[in-house]
């Protein structure tokens, strides 16, 4: 006889996840927040990646380092924000440019290290 399977449980990522939210815009520019949390296992250095919508830069940045090519921008931890506890959260934030139109949510992806 078959037995009936257990309920399915909801796995927890180990790695790290990035929330992007706009904070704000204005007439060729925007500010937005990235809150990068932590799976349930601790980090020791993560990356966020952002594919930006064209027309859309990174201008100023916060709380992270930043490096930009073709429409993507990677911002990797600082020595301060880069040791996360299982479940923690760290933000950083950005000012950026528009050629047209309003802001338009980036894809976004974290790697832990």
């Amino acid at each position: 006889t078959r037995g009936i399977p257990a309920p399915a449980t909801q796995r927890r990522n180990a790695g790290c996840v990035a929330d992007y939210s706009l904070v704000n815009s204005w007439q060729g520019g925007y500010q937005a927040q990235v809150t990068v949390r932590a799976g349930s296992t601790a980090l020791d250095g993560w990356t966020v990646t952002l594919t930006l919508p064209d027309g859309q830069t990174i201008t100023q940045l916060w709380n992270g380092q930043l490096s930009q090519r073709d429409g993507s921008a990677t911002v990797e931890n600082l020595s301060y924000n880069a040791t996360m506890a299982a479940d923690g959260s760290t933000t950083f934030g950005f000012l950026g440019g528009l050629t047209r139109g309003a802001p338009a949510e980036p894809e976004v992806s974290c790697t832990a290290r």
